[in-house]
């Protein structure tokens, strides 16, 4: 009987761990919890203990691991709405400047590092940039930057 609650006691850990880190809404997290529960019955009522502390523990843990799962279940969603900060996610959108152009590509100085770069739309063949014109970075490609002008609005962000 100890054995069996103790086994219960892993699986459920292991599961409301799991919701932690995959999105399952709480199909993971909610047998966990109830795995938890009765293995802490089981494993406690087999080692001798009686009702009172078995009702004890069992309360104990029934409520951490729900609080777990409940902190679990709201800010998840909330990380994976949040906008990516880092990496080459992180640099689409972000405002530069030119320090050098030489047609077709150039340097831009993005979020304090020099980047190679070239027009985001080779086809709009307009003005050239100039040192200090401000950029905006439409995408990544390997190592250099795709990038186009700034428009006005985007230099107040």
């Amino acid at each position: 009987m100890t054995a069996l609650g103790i086994a219960l006691l892993v699986l459920g850990a292991t599961l409301v761990v799991l919701e932690a880190h995959v999105p399952s809404l709480g199909v993971l997290g909610l047998p966990g919890v109830l795995g938890l529960i009765g293995g802490s019955v089981l494993a406690v009522s087999g080692l001798g203990g009686g009702v009172g502390l078995v009702a004890a523990v069992a309360l104990l843990i029934g409520l951490s691991s729900i609080s777990g799962l409940a902190v679990a279940l709201r800010k998840g969603p909330q990380a994976r709405r949040r906008r990516v900060r880092t990496g080459a996610e992180g640099l689409v959108g972000q405002v530069g400047v030119v320090r050098s152009w030489c047609s077709p590509d150039g340097q831009v100085l993005v979020c304090g590092a020099l980047w190679r770069a070239r027009r985001a739309w080779p086809e709009e063949e307009g003005e050239e940039f100039r040192e200090g014109d401000e950029i905006v970075v439409e995408w990544l490609g390997g190592l250099t930057l795709a990038v186009r002008r700034a428009e006005q609005w985007e230099l107040f962000l």
